[in-house]
């Protein structure tokens, strides 16, 4: 296995992007003792939503997966800065809380969620696997469908 989180998502066919910049008075990721509290992250990609809309009436449960997959990518890019892109100080991912931008009779928030926690599993093996909430909003910043922020125990 890879020595570097990069190296891992690439050996996926995925590609980790750089990491995003705040939009507002708050910084991507924040350590304190061993733990990473890593920011909310929209499913971005070259600095645009990738992923718009309301998931159960405007887009589709496949998509908005997707869109939580990207959440994930964007978080790991913060996490391998965070670490120096170095696998090795990766203990585990404590936690994921995922928002999804749903109308109001969607019920499938965890299926939604997946895209973020399955990646992390994928890439992380073991050290993915993590508590999780997955809850529903009547709206989200930029219109994203899905937002998932993470904490991660790291040497």
């Amino acid at each position: 296995m890879s020595a570097t989180i990069s190296a891992r998502v690439t050996a996926l066919g995925l590609e980790l992007p750089n990491p995003s910049t705040p939009s507002a008075n708050y910084v991507p990721w924040v350590r304190t003792g061993n733990l990473v509290f890593i920011s909310g992250q929209l499913p971005l990609k070259d600095g645009q939503c990738a992923f718009v809309g309301r998931v159960g009436d405007e887009v589709e449960l496949d998509t908005a997966r997707q869109a939580a997959q990207q959440c994930g990518l964007n978080i790991l890019a913060h996490l391998a800065s965070a670490v120096n892109d170095d696998y090795s100080k990766v203990v585990q991912c404590v936690r994921l809380c995922g928002f999804v931008n749903a109308e109001p009779g969607f019920a499938q928030h965890p299926q939604v969620i997946n895209g973020a926690s399955d990646l992390m599993v994928e890439v992380l093996g073991d050290k993915g696997r993590h508590s999780r909430a997955a809850v529903g909003m009547s709206s989200l910043p930029r219109n994203a469908s899905v937002e998932v922020e993470a904490v991660f125990e790291i040497r």
